[in-house]
């Protein structure tokens, strides 16, 4: 069931990235979403643990609980 809370990004890609990204997707046993939610949260796992950890604004936090 969808989260109400969540967001949702729409992106646009030319036709070889989308296919090689469904390809690397279903190497792994992900969805595309899945695998591009994977690359999202690596990305930000690196930038915290190089740059500095990002603190969330306090409605953001509040939306968590």
């Amino acid at each position: 069931m969808r989260n109400k809370n969540n967001k949702h990004i729409g992106i646009e890609i030319d036709p070889e990235l989308h296919y090689k990204l469904h390809y690397i997707s279903k190497y792994h046993g992900r969805s595309g979403n899945g695998q591009i939610l994977y690359l999202i949260r690596q990305a930000i796992k690196e930038f915290e643990e190089s740059v500095e950890p990002i603190e969330l604004p306090e409605d953001i936090k509040e939306s968590k609980k």
